[in-house]
């Protein structure tokens, strides 16, 4: 099943103060926002916003499908929900912008519940005493049994929740309100004390520290790989199919570039290199096309809790000329990868005509990869 998030950032948040929108502010030095995703990379995601945030949006230089927000929160949702009808998505995880904080393994349970039931959504049970108040003074108290804090991302599988937006009458505090006036079940999924809504100004400083005092484990990991001319017309080099009089020697499609870059990913995860998961000996993956592998790799950081920070590819060649094609290779990259095209680079450098490479025997590549986890 494929699964997307929709993050809700169409509100003005006045009740944070400042100048700008409260999920435009910054945060650790960038905008609320910018966590907020980072958070669902790997995900296909749908970015609600304000129709006058468009140029802030852009300006965040995400993948993230924009759509515009409406006059009401269960409106700007059922606008992201409209933009996935009919598409491969079955399952959606529907996320408030200025929630920054959400861990991947949050998301990993939300996700992994709705296998067993059409909706989920994490909340923290009431530990608190609670009042009730009128005039400033405390007027009763109220039990708190059986009381829970909601939090998202509150997941769905997709037809359900569409189909129950199209026929809520209006408004709704969040999507299990929605839910369950439509008759859905929603399971309750343990939610994070981290996990917290920026609603007012001291939330903010609270954030801030959160994410100092989380560990970050960085991994760098290099890749290098080596490949020989053959005959033939065209290479492979970083997913993009490049004209040239000669053809890449290798056991799979032989692109250098990918190749170098898988294994930069495996070596950052300790996980060896491609003849480990994919062994050459295997008639199975002779003339095997190398995203298999790239996209292996980065699944296996994925599930591992890392994501991918940045990577770097330089490929080793008198010819064919990379400089025209380097923009398209870092593009076919990113979507392999399922990350923002800013995080990955694609260069090329000449052996000042020494080596086999000089002599155009053969092309070689360096890649390295930086890859965080929180």
């Amino acid at each position: 099943m494929t699964t997307a998030a929709i993050i809700v950032a169409a509100g003005r948040g006045s009740r944070a103060g400042g100048e700008i929108p409260k999920q435009w502010q910054s945060l650790a030095g960038r905008p609320v926002l910018a966590h907020t995703l980072d958070a669902f990379a790997g995900l296909r995601r749908v970015l609600v916003i304000h129709p006058g945030d468009r140029a802030r949006a852009e300006a965040l230089g995400s993948d993230a499908l924009l759509v515009g927000g409406a006059d009401t929160r269960a409106g700007s949702v059922r606008n992201a929900l409209e933009a996935l009808a009919g598409s491969d998505v079955t399952r959606v995880l529907i996320h408030d912008g200025a929630r920054p904080l959400v861990s991947p393994a949050l998301i990993a349970r939300i996700a992994a519940a709705l296998d067993h039931g059409p909706a989920a959504a994490p909340a923290l049970a009431v530990t608190d005493a609670l009042w009730r108040g009128e005039a400033g003074v405390v007027s009763g108290t109220q039990s708190r049994e059986g009381l829970w804090r909601a939090q998202t991302p509150q997941g769905f599988r997709l037809a359900e929740i569409l189909a129950a937006h199209r026929a809520h009458p209006g408004e709704a505090a969040d999507d299990v309100e929605v839910a369950r006036a439509a008759g859905l079940p929603v399971a309750i999924v343990p939610g994070e004390e981290d996990n917290i809504k920026l609603t007012f100004p001291g939330d903010f400083a609270r954030a801030e520290a959160i994410l100092k005092g989380r560990g970050m484990e960085i991994r760098l990991g290099n890749g290098f790989d080596v490949h020989a001319f053959t005959e033939g017309d065209h290479v492979w080099l970083c997913g993009v199919k490049v004209p040239h009089d000669k053809a890449l020697l290798g056991h799979s499609d032989a692109d250098v570039g990918m190749h170098a870059l898988t294994d930069a990913i495996y070596g950052a995860l300790a996980q060896g290199d491609i003849g480990r998961h994919f062994p050459p000996s295997d008639p199975q993956w002779k003339g095997a096309e190398s995203h298999i592998f790239l996209r292996h790799a980065i699944e296996m950081a994925r599930e591992m809790g890392f994501t991918l920070s940045n990577c770097d590819v330089t490929l080793i060649c008198e010819r064919p000329k990379v400089g025209p094609h380097a923009e398209a290779m870092r593009r076919a990259l990113a979507a392999i990868m399922g990350v923002e095209v800013h995080r990955v680079s694609v260069k090329a450098t000449t052996s000042e005509r020494l080596g086999f490479t000089g002599r155009e025997e053969g092309i070689a590549a360096i890649a390295t990869a930086t890859l965080v986890q929180q």
